[in-house]
C-alpha cells in the first residue's frame, strides 16, 4: 500500500524518477480503489451515482497519477512530453505502455539517480535491475581482521 500513499504524498511532483514497483503498483491499486467505489455507490444509489463518485475520484488523483507517469518516463531517460503519446489512439497507447514497462537506467542519468539504488551513483554498490547482478566491484577486506575496508578518501583541499 506504500506504492500508493507515496505517489499521493507527491502530489504535484513532476520531476525526479519513479521505478516500475511504484509506478506499476499504484495504477493496480488505484484500479481497484475505482472499480470498489463504482460498485459500492451503485449499489447505494444507483448506476449513475457510482460513476459519479469513480469519476470525482478519477479527477483527484488526475495529477498524482500524470506526475509517476511523468516520473517514470523520466527512470528511462525520456522526456515528459512522451507522455502525450496517449492521445494518439492504439498506437501512441501500446508504444506508451512499452516505454512505462522498460527497464529504468541502473545508474543516474539526466533526471536524476536511480531511485531503486540511489547510492549508485555515489561509490555505492550498483545491481542489474533487470538480472540483480552486482555491477560494481565487491568491497575490498582486510585480510587480517576480515573487516570491510574504508574507501580511499579524497585528499584535503
Amino acid at each position: 500500500m506504500h506504492w500508493y500513499t507515496d505517489v499521493i504524498k507527491k502530489y504535484a511532483v513532476f520531476n525526479g524518477r519513479a521505478a516500475r514497483p511504484e509506478f506499476w503498483w499504484f495504477v493496480l491499486i488505484n484500479l481497484i480503489i475505482a472499480a470498489v467505489i463504482n460498485l459500492v455507490f451503485s449499489a447505494i444509489g444507483g448506476r449513475n451515482t457510482g460513476q459519479v463518485v469513480s469519476d470525482l475520484y478519477s479527477l483527484a488523483v488526475l495529477l498524482p497519477s500524470l506526475g509517476v507517469g511523468i516520473r517514470r518516463l523520466h527512470d528511462t531517460n525520456r522526456t515528459g512530453w512522451w507522455y502525450l503519446l496517449v492521445f494518439i489512439p492504439v498506437i501512441g497507447w501500446i508504444v506508451l505502455i512499452v516505454f512505462l514497462a522498460m527497464a529504468g537506467d541502473p545508474g543516474s542519468n539526466n533526471y536524476g539517480p536511480n531511485p531503486q539504488n540511489p547510492d549508485a551513483g555515489a561509490g555505492g554498490m550498483q545491481f542489474d535491475p533487470q538480472t540483480g547482478e552486482r555491477l560494481s566491484p565487491m568491497p575490498r577486506f582486510d585480510p587480517q581482521t576480515g573487516q570491510p575496508l574504508t574507501p580511499p578518501s579524497d585528499p584535503p583541499a
